[in-house]
């Protein structure tokens, strides 16, 4: 092997980001090429009714005018011959345990930012190439081994190889150097660097900051002034520095939240408390395989004309149970929405987490004696449920006066209730 001492910096790093593309679309590509290669494709909740949103689509319906986030009506009338996937995330968690295996090949320090990206330092991997061979091997073999194409950037920081990898996409790699920032960003408006948002970039529009470059030179003074110790971050961000490290430990969550766009609006406490079960468990269960507690909650609403509505409580003590969450966010609904008004969204979040051995959990004085018991079947429905799916465990109360119905009519057949009406959010961005 060529010696390849030359292509490393003799001090800092080297930064891989690794981004699927149309991650979603492009694994149901990759197990059905026969169906879906070179089409149309999106995926989406709720697929037949009229609520059903875009969760992603393929380059090729991209480039006929559909979006993320488009209902599936109106793409449909953008292009009649669409066709739209109903979502499978345990598919998709497999295709990217998948992936980032392979990138961990390549380096121990991988850190997964989402479902289908992460970063890799590949400061140490020398023996394996140069950074560029290195790029190329990975997204060959995830090609090769998975059907799944990919776009990586290269570059000195996390930021820069995150900018670098939405440069070519789909399946690019690109290289982005400290001394390449003016030349390819700063022409660039401000909201096409990453960590800026649409609010942000109208704020520093007002401040008469428009592009990247005008932002790299703005007085860091006046930007912490307006946004406080965020001015510091956006005058270095400007000029491509960034300090955060590749930790493949990744820190522990700030919140674990789950909603779902209803395949039709519902209307009062009866038909709210089925989902808010439902949503209640699966984001107790997220809780407890992170081993956290959590010591608040908190409730979205979002109304058919779009406008959200959050309210929140702290929980009486940390906890982990789902039965405590699905409490609080019902006194939430109760307490704080009119339940005559129509409900489209639904989601519950939780917060103020904290290492479940960190906490006191205090035991009911009644109710101490059973704590074993539920702990114990709590812990056997979560191995049930991470071994045969969501489905494989569903309580009475998850189930309204038809899903029962529906349960009764479909048990032999196994038909999933909770994936026919609930949409989980796992966004795809790229």
């Amino acid at each position: 092997m060529q010696n390849v001492d030359q292509y490393y910096p003799t001090s800092g790093r080297v930064i891989l980001h690794v981004d699927m593309n149309a991650f979603y679309c492009s694994v149901h590509e990759a197990e059905d090429p026969d169906q879906f290669r070179g089409k149309a494709t999106a995926v989406a909740g709720s697929v037949e009714l009229r609520k059903g949103i875009i969760v992603t689509c393929s380059y090729v319906a991209r480039r006929l005018g559909i979006s993320t986030g488009m209902q599936v009506q109106k793409a449909l009338r953008i292009c009649p011959s669409l066709i739209v996937i109903k979502p499978d995330f345990h598919l998709y968690r497999k295709y990217s345990n998948a992936f980032m295996q392979i990138a961990y090949s390549y380096t121990p320090l991988l850190e997964a930012v989402s479902i289908d990206e992460c970063y890799l330092d590949i400061t140490g991997s020398r023996q394996f190439g140069t950074p560029m061979e290195i790029a190329e091997t990975i997204q060959r073999r995830i090609m090769e081994e998975l059907g799944l194409p990919c776009s990586i950037g290269i570059a000195p920081n996390k930021l820069l190889a995150k900018m670098a990898s939405d440069l070519k996409k789909p399946n690019g790699i690109s290289v982005l150097r400290l001394r390449d920032v003016p030349k390819i960003l700063w022409d660039k408006p401000c909201n096409e660097m990453f960590g800026i948002g649409g609010k942000t970039a109208e704020k520093l529009r007002k401040l008469g900051i428009y592009s990247i470059g005008q932002l790299a030179a703005s007085d860091e003074k006046m930007l912490v002034e307006n946004f406080g110790v965020m001015g510091s971050w956006l005058k270095r961000a400007g000029n491509g520095i960034d300090h955060g490290i590749v930790n493949p430990e990744r820190e522990q969550s700030k919140s674990i939240g789950h909603t779902t766009t209803l395949p039709r609006d519902v209307i009062g406490l009866a038909e709210v408390r089925p989902i808010l079960l439902n949503l209640s468990d699966q984001v107790a269960r997220r809780l407890r395989k992170q081993g956290l507690v959590a010591s608040g909650v908190q409730l979205t609403i979002r109304t058919p004309d779009m406008k959200t509505i959050t309210r929140s409580r702290q929980l009486e003590a940390p906890s982990e149970s789902g039965e405590d969450i699905y409490k609080s966010v019902c006194d939430l609904y109760v307490r704080h929405w009119n339940g005559e008004k129509p409900v489209r969204l639904l989601g519950v979040t939780l917060q103020g987490l904290i290492a479940k051995e960190d906490s006191a959990i205090q035991l009911d004085l009644f109710d101490y004696e059973q704590q074993p018991k539920k702990e114990s079947l709590t812990k056997a429905m979560d191995m049930l449920r991470n071994k045969f799916g969501e489905n494989a465990v569903l309580t009475a109360g998850m189930l309204s006066d038809t899903h029962s119905a529906r349960l009764r009519n479909h048990k032999e057949r196994g038909t999933s209730l909770q994936k026919d009406n609930l949409l989980s959010v796992e966004s795809d961005k790229d």
